[in-house]
């Protein structure tokens, strides 16, 4: 996989803040080397948040945010103030670009109180160094650069490039968990709803992540994983399905072959599993007129026996035998007042960065709403859960 084939969710998001007319776009247009932003001295220049998937040495592949200027004014200002703060759910690192002629403002203060809020390793970016002459900062945090001249652009690149490390996702899906030589069966339906011509995003992640752990990988429909496991010489070390064919799967596999799905193994990769894992008790404690939110962090087009809006509703309604309110959202929709819902059913997140994910989770937790993810919810109703998490034995009290 080459870097301009890593996907965005994988990638170190860098949010470049600051107020109108800071120099935000030029300095972005440094850093990157390319012009990526339109660069004006008319304020509020930048209207909408302004992203780019790229290289940046010495941090690798990275995406780069440039954001509206957050003292906007007026109606249509508010909604760009609003844009940059749903941009800051998924930043890892925060850039704040300061006019180095006039210094730190209240709104700056603000953006560095919710920089520290949300535990975001972030920089003060003094832009326009060649036209002041004292430079006041000792803070660690803070360099003086000039997008004109090109001064202590390098040094911003790898001041930004030292705090990559602590915001790469590390974690593993499940080579961690292999050792060399296992074989893996992938079971992966081909309906409707699948991708004519590819595998879906975490199907393609699990088989990297499983390559690189110098094991072998089968692949099959769930209508011929009898006949595959009936054929293998050597009895699988884990079975990894599509959430959507977890009842039949269970069914066909011998019990002492682990068994879990890309959903489970997601929920662990970049979210909170043992959170989602609590939440799914939820689904017995629901009753006629509570409300569910469904919510998926891609946008698609929604097939006729689309997993988010018709199976999983379907399934709650047989499992539940209430009467049960459903709302939807996808892509970077995710509602601010969650407090009106008993339960949040959120999909894997393939296409959300960690970062996104984990806000998301952290953001039900507050308002005191379970959340729980489309494979662990339906492992739940179909009463293979237990059996899914043989995997990971610590997450197995959590079902006591």
């Amino acid at each position: 996989m080459g870097l301009n084939d890593i996907v965005s969710a994988e990638r170190v998001h860098i949010g470049f803040f600051g107020m109108r007319n800071a120099g935000k776009s030029s300095v972005v247009n440094a850093v990157t080397g390319q012009n990526l932003s339109v660069v004006s001295d008319i304020k509020g220049t930048t209207t909408d948040p302004v992203k780019k998937s790229m290289e940046l040495l010495p941090i690798g592949p990275v995406v780069i945010i440039d954001t509206p200027g957050f003292d906007d004014d007026g109606e249509l200002g508010e909604l760009r103030v609003q844009k940059t703060r749903e941009i800051l759910t998924h930043t890892d690192i925060a850039v704040l670009v300061v006019d180095a002629q006039r210094g730190l403002g209240t709104l700056d203060n603000e953006l560095i109180a919710i920089f520290k809020e949300k535990k975001l390793p972030y920089i003060i970016v003094y832009n326009k160094a060649d036209l002041v002459g004292k430079r006041n900062t000792t803070d660690y945090n803070a360099i003086y650069v000039s997008a004109f001249t090109k001064e202590n652009i390098i040094a911003l690149k790898e001041k930004i490039g030292k705090y990559a490390p602590d915001v790469k996702n590390n974690k593993r899906i499940v080579s961690d968990l292999l050792v060399k030589g296992d074989v893996v069966v992938l079971v992966i339906p081909v309906d409707e709803a699948a991708p004519k011509g590819r595998l879906i995003l975490p199907q393609q992640q699990t088989i990297r992540d499983i390559l690189d752990a110098h094991c072998s990988i089968v692949v099959c429909q769930e209508t011929e994983l009898k006949e595959t496991l009936a054929c293998l010489y050597v009895k699988p070390k884990l079975i990894i399905t599509d959430s959507q064919a977890f009842e039949k799967v269970s069914a066909e596999t011998p019990d002492d072959i682990m068994l879990t799905s890309f959903s489970i193994l997601f929920a662990r990769y970049k979210g909170n599993l043992p959170e989602l894992i609590k939440g799914a008790s939820m689904l017995s404690k629901l009753k006629a007129g509570d409300k569910i939110l469904i919510a998926e962090g891609c946008t698609h087009h929604r097939q006729c026996n689309d997993i988010g809006s018709v199976k999983i509703p379907l399934w709650i309604n047989k499992f539940t035998e209430a009467d049960i309110k459903y709302d939807f959202t996808s892509g970077g929709e995710f509602h601010d007042n969650l407090s009106e819902y008993a339960l949040i059913v959120h999909c894997g997140g393939c296409m959300l960065n960690a970062k996104e994910m984990r806000y998301r989770i952290e953001k039900a937790q507050k308002a005191n709403v379970p959340i729980v993810n489309y494979g662990i919810a339906i492992a739940y109703m179909h009463g293979i859960l237990k059996r899914s998490l043989r995997l990971f034995p610590d997450m197995l009290k959590l079902l006591e």
